[in-house]
């Protein structure tokens, strides 16, 4: 039985243009940084490394490479993904409720529960398949297009390098890590569609949540930093930025397989995986005593 719903509510989503609407506009973001830096990369590294440039000398020809470039593009895009997954999750139950088919989905024998879950299911798949299809353009394409070379990393007062032996690993954990940041930004709207009976609220209500705290974390005022940016999920968001953080020797030389702070990463994980199973949980005792007019 959930089987079979969670085949119907993917063919839902897939049949919808807006879905397309976000691989295309991926697509075409990664390729249009892409070309700008295969055009004028020189340029945007004297950017990016900036704070760093009466620190350290900058090789801008060895920097420019494959893993360089696509994590460039995870910090431009991933920020704006969230807007992306509101598209879908945000319309799973209001959609319904906004075409009149909501009441129809209720009175099949399948439990409300199990609809719910296979429309959290549908909403975690649509997540990854996207993250995939950034994989192919973000890492497989800068690869294609700008070679290998180790990976240098840029910190506000340092620099880790990372032999490209080692930097794989790094994107396929990061990957994973933004699958389940996004995940819970899938289970907030989620959540917040159980409570409309349009699809348009709780994608603006998502997007607008995601601003608050996002602008609450950049303003770095004390009481935030102190009481509300800890516990934020946009802050913890961004941990997949950990997984190019390493360790180094004595001698400043980088360790193969570090992480810098390891039990961060595992923190800031479980606050999102906690958050994602409250949402659901919310989403579900609410969608099962909700009142179904339409």
């Amino acid at each position: 039985m959930f089987a079979s719903i969670l085949y119907t509510e993917l063919f839902k989503i897939f049949r919808r243009p807006r879905t397309y609407i976000s691989f295309g506009a991926i697509a075409v973001i990664v390729l249009l940084v892409q070309f700008a830096l295969r055009v004028n990369g020189t340029e945007f590294i004297r950017f990016f490394t900036d704070s760093q440039a009466d620190t350290f000398e900058i090789p801008e020809s060895q920097i420019l490479n494959g893993y360089f470039v696509c994590v460039a593009i995870l910090h431009l895009i991933l920020i704006h993904v969230p807007l992306l997954i509101a598209l879908i999750a945000g319309d799973m139950i209001a959609g319904e409720a906004q075409t009149g088919t909501l009441r129809m989905l209720a009175a099949q024998p399948a439990s409300r529960t199990t609809l719910l879950l296979a429309k959290f299911s549908a909403s975690t798949i649509y997540v990854i398949l996207l993250l995939l299809w950034m994989a192919l353009f973000a890492l497989g394409g800068s690869l294609l297009l700008f070679g290998q070379e180790d990976l240098v990393v840029f910190r506000e007062t340092d620099l880790h390098i990372i032999s490209q032996q080692d930097v794989i690993w790094r994107f396929v954990a990061a990957f994973i890590y933004a699958a389940l940041a996004l995940t819970m930004i899938a289970a907030l709207a989620l959540l917040l569609s159980v409570f409309a009976e349009n699809a348009l609220g709780p994608i603006v209500a998502t997007v607008c949540i995601v601003i608050v705290f996002t602008i609450l974390q950049q303003l770095k005022v004390p009481v935030f930093e102190q009481t509300i940016n800890p516990w934020s999920f946009t802050t913890h968001m961004l941990g997949w930025k950990g997984f190019f953080y390493v360790e180094k020797t004595s001698e400043g030389v980088t360790i193969n397989g570090s992480i810098e702070n390891p039990m961060a990463l595992v923190k800031s994980g479980a606050i999102l995986i906690g958050y994602t199973v409250l949402f659901v949980f919310i989403a579900e005792r609410v969608y099962r005593k909700k009142d179904i007019l339409c």
